[in-house]
């Protein structure tokens, strides 16, 4: 009996694909939430003001930063899913899996914007990236093994999915290493390479996986 469950237990994608919708638009609006108004009780004048909106600017970067992030994987996770001819109970799981870190990423964005010259703030915002990355990678890898991939999804295909996820966690791993030279390098390190995959732009290979 458990076993004729597990056989049916998770089986559809599109139910899948729909709480991933709805998660990923939460975790998106919730990082905005990061950013609060200036008390209006502190603010006398216009020099006021705008000194209060500067003083906003961490926690606008990392807002644009996790956006950007939130986004790619939002993409990286669809192309996936419209790769599957079905799903099952281990691959719901898995995915479940990368949504939890998904869903993590308001906290660890209100984090780094409240101690941005902090490492420790910086390496679990990164811990948070690779944890996506992680997962991303290990539903594929098992989508592949367990064949429920659709009949055209070609071995060209697979490869340069896994090779996509590779080379973008390694350019974040150097990004979190640069924390050790100044958190000020690491973050617009970090913020370019969620640029690049955001734009596409044509650049080197290594740019363009």
């Amino acid at each position: 009996m458990e076993r004729t469950y597990n056989r049916i237990a998770g089986s559809g994608v599109e139910r899948l694909a729909a709480l991933s919708d709805g998660l990923f638009a939460i975790a998106m609006t919730l990082i905005v939430l990061q950013i609060e108004v200036p008390d209006p009780g502190q603010i006398r004048s216009e020099a006021q003001l705008l000194h209060a909106l500067v003083a906003l600017t961490p926690r606008v970067v990392t807002y644009l930063m996790s956006f950007l992030t939130l986004g790619i994987f939002w993409v990286g996770q669809q192309t996936q899913l419209n790769q599957l001819a079905r799903s099952d109970r281990n691959l719901t799981w898995l995915h479940l899996g990368f949504l939890a870190a998904t869903a993590t990423m308001p906290f660890s964005t209100g984090l780094l914007a409240e101690f941005m010259a902090y490492r420790l703030a910086l390496v679990i915002y990164w811990l948070n990236i690779a944890w996506l990355g992680m997962a991303l990678y290990a539903t594929w890898a098992y989508a592949v093994r367990a064949g429920v991939l659709k009949p055209d999804v070609s071995e060209e295909i697979s490869v340069a999915v896994k090779r996509r996820i590779v080379v973008a966690q390694s350019l974040y791993a150097i990004g979190a290493a640069l924390c050790l030279i100044h958190p000020g390098a690491s973050i617009a390190f970090l913020f370019l390479v969620q640029l690049n995959y955001a734009i596409a732009p044509r650049l080197p290979w290594i740019w363009k996986t």
